[in-house]
């Protein structure tokens, strides 16, 4: 009985062990940022402009901002993932660019250049941030905005468009929140509490009025698609997942590029994507 009882005991105090880890560590395992200084010409953006912008909670954060050729076409609310800085986007922008679109890319708060540590509501107060930037400062009306999410962005895109006004909501390796994501990964775990930054876009996907669309690989090990079809349910005008072929997280751009230009072409009235 007493064996019983110790190994009882030693399985109790590795358990709690592995949650308080989780819970002091979490923020170190959810956010990867690359602190590093930027500049959108070195990132061959010669097009590009970089600015810093006032948080309402008194961060400053660096944006990057490709100005459009073309008003008939939309300008996109850039908002990243959770590893490295824009650098490693400057292709990716340089092709949402290239036909006339414009473009803004906010680096999150303690990313390259922009002061600050990473938090849930930190990187939605950046978002909205950047989002008013883009109508007052550059004079870009909501109507022609399309905010566009890329992993946890997914998430922080989601709930932004639950709040303003835009013009269509595309995410690219999304998730219905960082709590689905870690309880899948942790099913052992009370993860509703240890879990402070939860992210729940499927929460504030039923306020999403716009059209949206999701893009996701075929296998997905960081988001899984069963979290992705999760948060397709809980909008209103949602068009099918376009599912990437493959293992991966985060698809090349090329590989769906010309989908994403039908998409935007059907949907948005007043733009033309070519």
């Amino acid at each position: 009985m007493k064996h019983v009882i110790r190994l009882a005991v030693i399985a109790l105090v590795a358990y709690l062990g592995i949650a308080s880890y989780l819970f002091f560590a979490q923020r170190g395992m959810q956010y990867r940022p690359d602190p590093s200084p930027m500049n959108p010409v070195s990132a061959g953006l010669a097009k590009a402009t970089q600015s810093t912008l006032k948080t309402s909670d008194g961060e400053t954060v660096v944006t990057w901002w490709i100005a459009p050729r073309d008003e008939r076409q939309p300008v996109f609310l850039y908002l990243h993932g959770n590893g490295a800085n824009l650098h490693a986007r400057a292709a990716r922008f340089a092709r949402l660019t290239e036909t006339g679109a414009g473009l803004m890319a906010v680096s999150w708060r303690g990313y390259g250049g922009s002061s600050g540590s990473p938090s849930e509501a930190g990187l939605r107060i950046d978002a909205r941030a950047t989002y008013d930037a883009l109508v007052s400062e550059r004079r870009i009306p909501p109507e022609r905005i399309v905010l566009f999410g890329e992993s946890l962005g997914t998430t922080v895109a989601t709930i932004l468009a639950a709040e303003v006004q835009s013009a269509a909501l595309v995410l690219d390796s999304s998730f219905a929140s960082a709590l689905d994501v870690a309880q899948r990964a942790y099913p052992w775990l009370p993860v509703s509490w240890l879990l402070r930054d939860q992210y729940r876009a499927d929460l504030a996907a039923p306020n999403v009025t716009v059209p949206v669309q999701q893009i996701h690989c075929e296998v997905d090990r960081i988001t899984p698609i069963e979290s992705a079809n999760l948060l397709k349910t809980r909008f209103s005008r949602s068009e099918p997942i376009h599912i990437v072929d493959g293992a991966c997280h985060v698809p090349n751009f090329s590989r769906y590029e010309s989908f994403l230009r039908r998409f935007l072409n059907a949907k948005l009235s007043g733009a033309s994507v070519n």
